[in-house]
């Protein structure tokens, strides 16, 4: 039988999980309020410029579909223009009237606001709608906290979560004005509820810490003991939603979540696969990416990206049916950036177009005519994670990027060294093989990392190809 909380615990998950009480169902507006005007200051763009160069309609469908993906009702997406934020509450006070007129009328009990919102506008907007106002981070967190399985991710969404909550305590307490004082005039003001709130906050958050690192530690020895076999590692990375998790499944057979979902899967999976002459290599899949990814996610999430830091290959995989897959390629490509990785390394990075499936005939002569003015090294290759195209020239491509720089050799085998033949079919890539007349096996082999000191030894006459 379990204990119970204590008061501070139960305060303390409140806080962790902010957004507890918003239920499957509730009746939700999603709201984008996005700058359409750019506004110019003499020789450089001012700070009220859009960033975001997507079409506002492709951003707002996106902020639904998160809204969607923890099963919210959608009673209605509006866009809200404005030229500059304003500090009260983000949108104008117009739209902010129009808005609270719609959600009294249909009963809407969570406003979405597809933006990042301070503190004081999100309590504002709350007294002025009657609703409960959630922002862009505030739904990706929600997202996260329900899709986490492993106590890893756990540990991250629920770090994430309190780093987002400890600079939004004047919105939970502002009803309230201190916690305890002393009897008189001597006794002194006490500890508000905000500053208990505060510290139980960074006392949780620096136990969530010391357990992570933990966590990369016991990442750290698995991936040396990787390294020790040596399996080359393989990591897919992209947009959330451009089948990864599908991919997954069809390269390794698993069964890993792969649903037409935002962030389906949030948990790192890793197996191994065979590539065409035999070697294996190790397959992580990890968690999508998304357009204004919060900082804090990142930072709570290095732990899991460690295995994309480390992979050798990289699988950057696309949408290429999705009408806004360039600007989705370019998000990913800011969060490799900000994980010191170079998008642009050809030798690292293989392209990978999937849903060819669901691409016209025009479509595919187009990407094919764009695919061809690519440097050959760097050339996307055309899959469908669904019905198996393109998946054994992924392959194949995947192979000759982990062999680029490895050394190729031929060697001549006798018949009576059945040890030796068996040797090599363990520790190199078999590229040829054939028997001559008398007996011997002439094979073609490609050394895996690490292998070509014992190779020579065992094999002093082999010959470099």
């Amino acid at each position: 039988m379990t204990e119970p909380l204590t008061p501070g615990e139960q305060r303390l998950a409140q806080l962790a999980e902010p957004e507890k009480e918003v239920a499957a169902g509730t009746r939700t507006l999603v709201v984008g309020p996005y700058l359409t005007r750019r506004r110019f200051s003499v020789g450089a763009e001012s700070a009220t410029s859009e960033s975001n160069p997507r079409p506002v309609e492709a951003r707002l469908d996106e902020a639904t579909g998160l809204a969607g993906a923890i099963d919210l009702q959608i009673v209605d997406s509006l866009i809200a223009p404005l030229s500059a934020p304003r500090p009260a509450t983000y949108i104008g006070s117009g739209k902010v009237e129009e808005f609270a007129g719609l959600i009294k009328a249909e009963g809407i009990g969570l406003v979405v606001m597809d933006c990042a919102l301070s503190p004081v506008q999100q309590r504002n907007l709350e007294k002025a709608w009657g609703a409960k106002v959630i922002d862009r981070t505030g739904l990706i967190l929600e997202i996260f906290g329900r899709r986490a399985r492993t106590k890893e991710g756990t540990l991250q969404v629920e770090l994430a979560h309190l780093s987002y909550q400890k600079g939004r305590l004047v919105r939970s307490w502002t009803h309230l004005e201190r916690q305890r004082g002393g009897f008189g005039f001597l006794g002194g003001p006490g500890e508000t509820q905000i500053e208990a709130d505060r510290r139980m906050i960074q006392e949780r958050m620096s136990r969530i810490e010391r357990e992570l690192e933990t966590v990369v530690k016991t990442r750290s020895l698995h991936r040396a003991s990787r390294r020790r076999v040596p399996y080359p590692i393989v990591a897919l990375v992209g947009y959330t939603n451009a089948g990864k998790s599908t991919l997954f499944n069809r390269l390794t057979e698993a069964e890993v979540l792969a649903e037409n979902m935002l962030f389906a899967t949030l948990d790192p999976t890793s197996r191994a696969i065979d590539l065409p002459h035999g070697e294996k290599a190790i397959l992580s899949d990890t968690v999508g990416f998304i357009s204004d990814l919060p900082t804090m996610l990142v930072a709570a999430f290095r732990a899991t990206l460690e295995d994309v830091i480390e992979a050798d290959i990289l699988l950057h995989v696309r949408d290429v049916s999705h009408g806004e897959t360039e600007a989705q390629a370019e998000d990913v490509s800011l969060v490799l950036r900000e994980l010191g990785i170079d998008p642009d390394d050809t030798r690292r990075i293989i392209e990978v177009w999937n849903k060819a499936d669901l691409l016209s005939a025009e479509d595919r002569q187009r990407l094919g005519t764009t695919s061809l003015r690519t440097r050959e090294e760097g050339r996307p290759i055309l899959i469908s994670a669904l019905t198996g195209e393109g998946i054994s020239e992924l392959l194949t491509a995947i192979e000759e990027h982990l062999a680029a720089g490895r050394s190729s050799y031929e060697v001549d085998v006798p018949p009576e060294d059945g040890q030796g033949l068996a040797w090599l079919h363990e520790n190199t890539e078999i590229l040829d093989r054939r028997t001559t007349e008398t007996g011997h096996s002439i094979l073609q082999v490609r050394l895996v990392a690490g292998k070509e000191p014992r190779f020579l030894n065992r094999f002093p006459q082999a010959k470099v190809l």
